[in-house]
């Protein structure tokens, strides 16, 4: 694993920790040159899938980008690191009952916003803001409309 502070590749696993359900692995490691200590998070994917970016280029599905986009949507929200793991593998395991291998990168970020708004409505709004590339107040005011189920007044 490549340090996010020093970029060395040299590292040594402090702790492990399995997830409840079995399915992903959280490591502590520290970089080997600087001392820094990061986690990581390693799934079993049952096949390889294939995100179609929306420029139509591939590249293969990466959780750690999903994790990233969760949590700076969770930023300074009342939302633990268990219940971003647990949304990462609800979108993992909607996006293997895909029928195809590739899979479209809108319907991933769909996965993890109707994760998000069961579980923290700012959360959502700032995924969905990012998601789905507001342009004006006019559309960030009409995804809370809905979220909140207020009708718009005349």
């Amino acid at each position: 694993m490549k340090c996010a502070k020093c970029g060395c590749v040299n590292d040594r696993v402090v702790d492990s920790r399995e997830s409840r359900d079995g399915d992903s692995i959280r490591r502590r490691r520290q970089c080997v040159d600087c001392g820094h200590r990061f986690t990581t998070h390693e799934m079993v994917l049952k096949e390889e899938i294939v995100v179609i970016k929306r420029d139509q280029g591939r590249e293969d599905f990466d959780p750690a980008k999903i994790r990233s986009g969760i949590r700076q949507a969770c930023w300074k929200r009342p939302i633990s690191e268990l219940q971003i793991d647990k949304i990462v593998q609800n979108t993992t395991r909607n996006m293997e009952l895909y029928p195809e291998r590739e899979v479209p990168s809108q319907y991933i970020g769909e996965l993890v916003m109707r994760e998000l708004r069961d579980v923290d409505h700012v959360a959502f709004v700032r995924f969905a803001s990012v998601y789905r590339s507001f342009e004006d107040v006019g559309e960030f005011i009409e995804e809370i409309r809905n979220l909140t189920g207020v009708e718009k007044s005349s």
